[in-house]
This record gives structure tokens, C-alpha cells and sequence, in this order.
């Protein structure tokens, strides 16, 4: 009976093709031996002999990737990197890959290639992001809003500020990003414990060609720099650095997502919904925010991921072991995918998000007296009331006033009537009527927060024009 197979859930429903062909396994194929060819090709060019033909041989097999076969060596060899040696000098007809190599210069640098390679492609996703996140916060700029903490109704903002709000989250975690990629090390081909001895062999004692070969190969990784006192692995921490940015990265989206979810609820907004899409199998109304909990499900697989990188930090032996192996394999990928699946999906949800303006006033309208309860508060200190005074006096009001609302005794909200008839604040109900028309549209400087913000994405947009016209693949 053939065996189940078992797919890989984050790859084939939520990742993007560029990001798996970052990280499958024809792929990783593929970008080892671009490397061991970009090393025989600098060897040769250091007087290591090499062959007419024999560059030219593996170049046009390089393609030819048979993971089935492969594989097929392993079960004999158990060791993953001897077998792909064998296969790729069996279809190439010659031996002369891995000269002076001990494994780990050839799969550290590769899998740190990936990383960086996924890295920049996160890094045009999130300017992607940034952009679309500035755009719906210039067009809500100035719609006043219900602000809410604790979940409870608290002051007046702008719906422009609150995204910005999440926006700048991300924008500071791009700005981590960014600096990861200018300061990431590649290992460098070192040998089996980090002394280039092999390589220096290699090269009858020279030590300076040894490092010139490297410095050749730096190029070749498109890596903006190379450790030099490492051992036979890079350290872990580099590995801890890159899942801990792009979990970080998540956080911004993740807020906004499970706000979206909570404004969803009140009827405030909608992530979208599709042409055919369909809710609930069994309540036909229901236009659930399935896209935003999908990005908050990521955000949780990138922090389990996270927790998996920091348990590999600080656990080397010696020079270096092959304990971390097992894990590496399924949290580097996975954290890729998974992050690569939350951008696409966030990218969707702010191209087709939708504000419902009607029940955003209604509930600014419910709520209003009750957000201008501090602005009150100061204007009654003005008239000459205790600060601790007009605290209690209002405070008693708007609990009675609630209560009335919530039981139904009242429609409307009366508060400011309420605290007009209270001689302990010194208010009349005139100044309390200018109150509440000044402060529907008063939300501090919301407005010039959004403009800061866009203005910094603006800068980012421009230095990076296929930001903004990237498209996000069309989501299950």
C-alpha cells in the first residue's frame, strides 16, 4: 500500500512561489551548486588546476536536479552532502568539486544565503505593506473616531492615526530589518574548524590566497561581510537574530489584524469579502475576518519558531556539533514560509478592507460625551473646581448616565445636561454644547502623527519603486 504523502502545509497553502523556491529542496539544490561551482571557478583562478571543460561540465547539468536519486545515496552514505557530491560529479563526468571543503563551508554559507535571500525578499513585502498602511492612514486622516482602551470607549482619535499607529509599529521593526541585512556575516569557507587549514593546504602554505578565495566567494553570496574568528558553524545567535526581526516585523500587522477582527465585530469595518466567498457552512450571513486570523495563527508559528531559535543560541560545543541540525531544518524554512504567508495575507486584507463611515458616526455619537470627559474636567479646573472634585462629580454622572443607556431608560446620551446641573463643576449647559462640537473634531495632533508617518514610508517607497507595485498572490 503506497504511503500518505504529507505536504507542507505552510509552503503549498500561504507561502509565495518566490519564497519556496527560496527554501524547497530543488531549490537549496540548485543554490549549492552555483556555490561549488563559484568556488571551483575562483580556485582557478587562484593556479588551482583545473581541467578544460570541466566548469563548463557541471554548469550544464546544474539544472538537472534528481532529489529521488539523491536521496537514494543518502539511505547508503548517511551523510546528505557526500551524496549530493556524488550525484553532481556522476552527471557532470568529473571530480573536482569540494577541493579543500570540509561540509559545513559548503551548507553553512547556502542555508545563510537563504536567509538572506528571504530576508530581502520580507524586506520588499513590508515596504509593500508600509506603503498601502500610509495610504488608508492619509485617507482616514481626519475621520474622527472612537479611541478605545481596555477595549472600552476612551477618548476621541482619528481612524487615519489608529492605523498609522500599527503602521509605525512595523516601520520600526523595518528599520531592524534593514540593519540585519547591512551587518549579517557569511561564515566564509574556513574548514572543519574555522583555520582555513585545507584551503591553505591547497594552496602550497599561502594563506593570503586562502583568504582571497574567500573574500571571491563573499561576492558571489552577495553577503556584505564574513565572520573570520568562527568555528566549523556560524553561531546560532545569527540565526536567533533573523526569526527574532521578522516575529517583530509580524507584531505591527499582528495588532492591526486583531483590531480589524474587533472593529469587524462592531461593525466598524471588514477585512473584505470576496465575490463567492462564503462565511459559515452553516449561517449564511456570517462575513467572518478569516484573513486577519489567519495573520494573527501565523504570528503565533513565528513566535514558536522563535522560541526554537533561542533555544539553539548560546548551545554550541567546541567548535560546533550537528545537534541543532534537526531543528534548523524545520524552524528556518518554516519561519520563512509562515512570515512570507502573514505578509501576502496582510497585503490582501489592506487592498480590500472596507470602513463603514454610517456606523463609525453612529458610535462616535454614542460614545462622544462620554470621550470629552477629561476635556471637561479641564475646563472646569479653568472655572476654579478642584481637579480631584470635578473628577468624582463626573465620574457619578457618567456612571448613572451609562447605566440609563445600557437599561434602556434613556435612547440618547444626556451626560452633558447632566454635569451642566451640577454646581460643583461651574459649567453652564452653552459651554458645555461648545464642548462636545469642538471635540468631535478634536483629536490633538492625530493629523500630523499620520503625516509623519506617511512621510517616512514616503522615502522608503521612493527608494524602492517594486514595492509599491507589488501584488499580493490571490489567497485560499
Amino acid at each position: 500500500m503506497p504511503q500518505d504523502h504529507i505536504s507542507n502545509v505552510l509552503a503549498q497553502r500561504y507561502a509565495s512561489p518566490a519564497m519556496r523556491a527560496i527554501w524547497s529542496g530543488e531549490g537549496k539544490v540548485r543554490l549549492e551548486r552555483d556555490y561549488w561551482i563559484a568556488v571551483l571557478k575562483a580556485q582557478r583562478d587562484l593556479g588551482i588546476p583545473v581541467p578544460d571543460g570541466v566548469v563548463e561540465a557541471y554548469e550544464r547539468v546544474k539544472d538537472t536536479v534528481n532529489l529521488d536519486s539523491i536521496m537514494r545515496r543518502e539511505r547508503i552514505t548517511r551523510h546528505d552532502v557526500k551524496a549530493r557530491i556524488e550525484e553532481f560529479c556522476d552527471l557532470a563526468g568529473h571530480e573536482h568539486l569540494h577541493k579543500g571543503m570540509t561540509s559545513r563551508d559548503l551548507t553553512e554559507n547556502v542555508e545563510q544565503l537563504q536567509v538572506y535571500r528571504g530576508l530581502q525578499l520580507i524586506e520588499t513585502k513590508s515596504i509593500a505593506a508600509l506603503i498601502r498602511f500610509a495610504k488608508h492612514a492619509r485617507q482616514f486622516r481626519d475621520m474622527p473616531f472612537t479611541a478605545r482602551t481596555h477595549n472600552v470607549a476612551a477618548q476621541v482619535t482619528t481612524l487615519g492615526k489608529r492605523i498609522a499607529m500599527f503602521g509605525e509599529e512595523m516601520l520600526l521593526a523595518h528599520q531592524g530589518l534593514v540593519n540585519v541585512l547591512q551587518t549579517y556575516p557569511a561564515r566564509g569557507l574556513k574548514g572543519a574548524v574555522g583555520t582555513r587549514l585545507d584551503q591553505i593546504t591547497l594552496f602550497n602554505g599561502d594563506a593570503g590566497k586562502a583568504r582571497a578565495l574567500e573574500q571571491n566567494i563573499l561576492v558571489h553570496l552577495g553577503l556584505p561581510k564574513a565572520l573570520d574568528a568562527v568555528g566549523q558553524v556560524y553561531p546560532r545567535s545569527l540565526d536567533f537574530r533573523a526569526v527574532s526581526i521578522i516575529t517583530e516585523l509580524a507584531s505591527g500587522p499582528g495588532n492591526f489584524a486583531k483590531t480589524i477582527r474587533l472593529m469587524a465585530g462592531h461593525e466598524l469595518a471588514s477585512e473584505g469579502f470576496a465575490k463567492g466567498q462564503v462565511g459559515s457552512s452553516a449561517m449564511p450571513h456570517k462575513m467572518n475576518s478569516r484573513s486577519c486570523e489567519r495573520i494573527n495563527g501565523l504570528h503565533v508559528i513565528l513566535k514558536g519558531y522563535l522560541a526554537m531559535a533561542a533555544g539553539l543560541a548560546g548551545d554550541q560545543w567546541n567548535e560546533g556539533d550537528v545537534s541543532c541540525s534537526v531543528v534548523r531544518r524545520v524552524m528556518l524554512p518554516d519561519a520563512f514560509l509562515a512570515m512570507d504567508g502573514l505578509l501576502e495575507t496582510l497585503l490582501s486584507v489592506l487592498d480590500q478592507m472596507e470602513i463603514f463611515d454610517a456606523v463609525v458616526a453612529t458610535e462616535l455619537n454614542r460614545y462622544l460625551p462620554f470621550l470629552l470627559t477629561t476635556t471637561v474636567m479641564m475646563e472646569a479646573v479653568k472655572k476654579g473646581a478642584g481637579r480631584e472634585g470635578a473628577h468624582e462629580a463626573i465620574k457619578e454622572h457618567a456612571v448613572a448616565a451609562i447605566g440609563d443607556l445600557r437599561t434602556g431608560k434613556i435612547v440618547q446620551n444626556d451626560l452633558l445636561h447632566r454635569l451642566s446641573a451640577d454646581q460643583r463643576l461651574g459649567l453652564s449647559e452653552a459651554e458645555l454644547q461648545l464642548v462636545l462640537e469642538q471635540g468631535r473634531a478634536n483629536s490633538g495632533d492625530a493629523g500630523a502623527q499620520v503625516d509623519f508617518f506617511a512621510e517616512q514610508v514616503d522615502v522608503l517607497a521612493k527608494a524602492k519603486p517594486e514595492a509599491a507595485s507589488y501584488a499580493p498572490r490571490a489567497i485560499l
